[in-house]
């Protein structure tokens, strides 16, 4: 079942809110246990979605500079992502055209002039030309130009970096259209990462987008954060398709969600007052959270491992003159959020525990669950199930 409900849109600078409550959720249950268990429809998930969508591999600045480099594993494929010697980002599969071993072996680094395969010496240039095969003068017919790096599909959008594995993926100007200028006030692409604090959880990947989308749990799970925002408070202007969220409020006599209550930063960007007493949260389908604070932004990037396990990359980021300036402290924020996260990981990793019972069965989604509801919609709608 899918409840259509009425477009969203930003008309001269001005987005439409629901509360959260306002819309039913789009599934009246939760998914049945063998999506979040199942190696088969890991297999599935991995093949239609990770490997159809973009995704999101981090900063720009990452590899700021040419030559330097980073891998990022899409389930069993390892992808290179680096800039090139023109300062053009590339992406390509860590597979030399030889005999398939992968090139590069370190999470990320610098590369010279070239990429030269650990095995065999074939040696590629970092546009991914093949420059060099030892003894390929004994191989009859052996044209260097038709054994490339396999390339990858690269986009940029505020700032990060993105892949899409398929061989012809929707533009990525197509996908992201809905979100496209959406949250320039907040300045993300000139924002700096303060912090970087990577876990290993064990639950699956869903489970940790259903649990993001909703405040349901928060009373329960975080008593600090619900003592800075309402958990009741949430209106949402994006609730079905790839891309979902809104707002909460801040409590009066707040600033930010911090461990002191107080801004750990500068404003971000040139924020209408209304921006300066919210937090925005987003789902960008499948692989990033986004949360966008007056004082700073978090952005969380999904790796599903396995059916039940998946590794998650948090980073902060702050306006440059924030981390300068003695007057504020951004860890203050970062040991927040950390907190806040590793009550998340726990509670999400006792439900997928509970998951894999024979006794769980899909229990009822209420209205405060419409886009955990909406979460499971994309998920059905890239596995081409009803």
């Amino acid at each position: 079942m899918r409840i259509l409900t009425k477009p969203f849109s930003r008309c001269r600078g001005v987005t439409s809110y629901l509360r959260t409550t306002d819309i039913p959720p789009a599934r009246p249950t939760t998914l049945p246990g063998r999506f979040f268990v199942s190696a088969e429809v890991f297999a599935e998930e991995m093949e239609k979605i990770f490997g159809a969508r973009w995704l999101c591999v981090g900063r720009e600045t990452l590899i700021a500079r040419p030559g330097e480099f980073v891998l990022r594993d899409v389930g069993r494929e390892s992808i290179l992502i680096l800039r090139d010697t023109s300062g053009t980002v590339r992406a390509f599969y860590n597979v030399c055209r030889h005999r398939g071993s992968r090139l590069c072996e370190a999470a990320s680094g610098a590369l010279e002039q070239n990429i030269r395969c650990p095995y065999h010496a074939w040696t590629y240039a970092l546009d991914g030309r093949l420059l060099g095969a030892p003894s390929s003068d004994t191989i009859d017919d052996f044209d260097a130009t038709a054994y490339p790096l396999h390339a990858v599909r690269v986009a940029r959008w505020e700032g990060f970096l993105f892949i899409n594995l398929a061989d012809e993926p929707q533009p990525f100007g197509d996908a992201y259209a809905p979100v496209v200028g959406r949250f320039a006030r907040f300045n993300i692409p000139a924002l700096t990462v303060a912090r970087t604090i990577d876990y290993n959880v064990r639950a699956n990947w869903k489970l940790i987008l259903q649990n993001y989308s909703e405040c349901y749990h928060c009373a329960p799970i975080h008593p600090a954060l619900a003592r800075l925002t309402p958990p009741t408070s949430g209106e949402n202007d994006l609730v079905e398709g790839p891309f979902l969220g809104g707002f909460m409020t801040i409590n009066p006599g707040s600033e930010s969600l911090t461990m002191s209550g107080h801004a750990c930063g500068l404003p971000v960007g040139d924020l209408p007052p209304d921006d300066l007493h919210r937090v925005y949260y987003y789902t960008l389908f499948p692989n990033v959270l986004l949360s966008l604070h007056p004082d700073y932004v978090m952005v969380h990037t999904l790796w599903p491992v396995a059916a039940d396990r998946t590794r998650i990359t948090c980073q902060w980021l702050f306006q440059p003159a924030s981390l300068a300036s003695g007057a504020f402290d951004p860890d203050d924020g970062v040991a927040f959020w950390d907190m806040t996260n590793r009550q998340d990981w726990h509670i999400c990793e006792q439900s997928q525990l509970g998951v894999q019972s024979r006794k769980y069965t899909p229990g009822p989604y209420s209205r405060r669950e419409t886009l955990a509801a909406a979460v499971d919609e994309e998920v059905l709608r890239a596995l081409g199930m009803p």
